[in-house]
């Protein structure tokens, strides 16, 4: 059964990414925040990587290090091509005998692809989990779904080896409690039965999407376009461990961080609450009528209103006041730094001053 069991539900509306809502997606929003709920989530799929070699194997064509992960540690990964631009990013958690990867469904079949190309004569064996499906929500309510292993979300503390970007501390994100459940697809039948017996609470991925947004978590499917590099999206806070073996891409991310900035840089925006229209992703964000990054992410937060995540031109200034297109024109959003146009290892080193100061 697919994610259409949901259909059935008392008001439940489906799109081409599985369950949108319910009726009420900001009910929804603080129904997950607080555990009463649960999401599927048909825009993910499964992949599952067995054999000896596995996290070793992983290790070394990935970005992170992963040959003493332990197993039922979420961590992620991040494929990246020659230059260091974004191909792929996928949840990792270990069982102890396999790892298992959780990606967008949309670059599932090419990140498998790409994966078996490159097993070699190691003892590993990519494989895809399509008997399996994917529930999100807090680790207490995913975890009473019996799982055949839950990801715990480690956005957005930096973990062993990264490098968070952000100078926002708190962090927007440091209370966000996320997991997501890999369950027999069997399971998404139960629960669809079980929510229109009025026994379970879903939620849809427009309340996901806006949890995320308002923690200013990049998602491949979302913030990588082809051009993304790590550091652009504070991924290194998670995805990216810097003082490990060699790997495609490493060059790139190690030259960003090291000696100079990233081109472009995330934004989060505060929209114009007075207009309903919110924009689409992709639509132009604008500076004095100049385009200078894109939306990327957009939702309508229960707390916040209307917010989205952007990528711009590391030039914009942290303080302008910036324009987004919306069908019937421009709506005014303010900017708050995800990314700083300084980012990198060499602004966090203090300074000696010249010697001609310190005369």
């Amino acid at each position: 059964m697919t994610a259409d069991a949901f259909a059935a539900v008392p008001g439940a509306v489906l799109d081409d990414r599985g369950l949108a809502h319910l009726g009420n997606p900001v009910r929804e929003q603080r129904d997950l925040a607080s555990g009463a709920a649960v999401a599927p989530l048909a825009d993910r799929a499964v992949l599952t990587v067995s054999g000896e070699d596995r996290l070793s194997w992983l290790d070394s064509i990935t970005s992170q290090a992963l040959t003493t992960l332990a197993p039922g540690v979420g961590t992620e990964l991040l494929v990246l091509d020659p230059q260091g631009h974004v191909e792929h990013a996928a949840s990792v958690v270990d069982d102890g005998e396999r790892t298992w990867l959780i990606v967008d469904r949309d670059r599932a079949d090419a990140l498998l692809i790409w994966l078996t190309r490159m097993r070699f004569r190691l003892r590993v064996d990519p494989q895809d989990a399509a008997d399996h499906a994917v529930v999100g929500g807090t680790a207490a309510a995913v975890d009473a779904l019996g799982a055949a292993v839950v990801w715990r979300d480690p956005w957005p503390r930096v973990s062993p080896g990264g490098w968070g970007y952000s100078p926002v501390e708190p962090h927007p994100g440091a209370e966000r409690d996320w997991a997501e459940a890999i369950v027999p697809r069997a399971t998404l039948d139960e629960l669809a039965a079980a929510a229109v017996r009025g026994d379970v609470r879903l939620a849809g991925h427009l309340a996901v999407d806006a949890l995320r947004v308002a923690a200013w978590r990049p998602r491949a499917a979302a913030e990588a376009d082809g051009r993304t590099l790590p550091h652009e999206v504070d991924w290194l806070r998670t995805a990216v461990h810097l003082d490990k073996g060699c790997y495609r891409g490493q060059e790139t991310v190690a030259k960003v961080h090291n000696l100079g900035h990233p081109p472009r840089r995330l934004v989060a925006l505060q929209l114009d609450g007075s207009d309903a229209e919110l924009p689409d992703p992709g639509a132009p964000v604008r500076l004095d009528g100049a385009e200078v990054g894109a939306i990327t992410s957009v939702a309508r937060h229960h707390e916040e209103g209307p917010i989205a995540l952007a990528i711009v031109k590391r030039s914009v200034p942290v303080d302008a006041a910036l324009t987004v297109a919306v069908a019937d024109g421009e709506i005014a959003a303010a900017q708050e730094v995800v990314v700083p146009p300084d980012a990198g290892r060499a602004a966090s080193v203090p300074r000696l001053p010249r010697l001609s100061q310190r005369r």
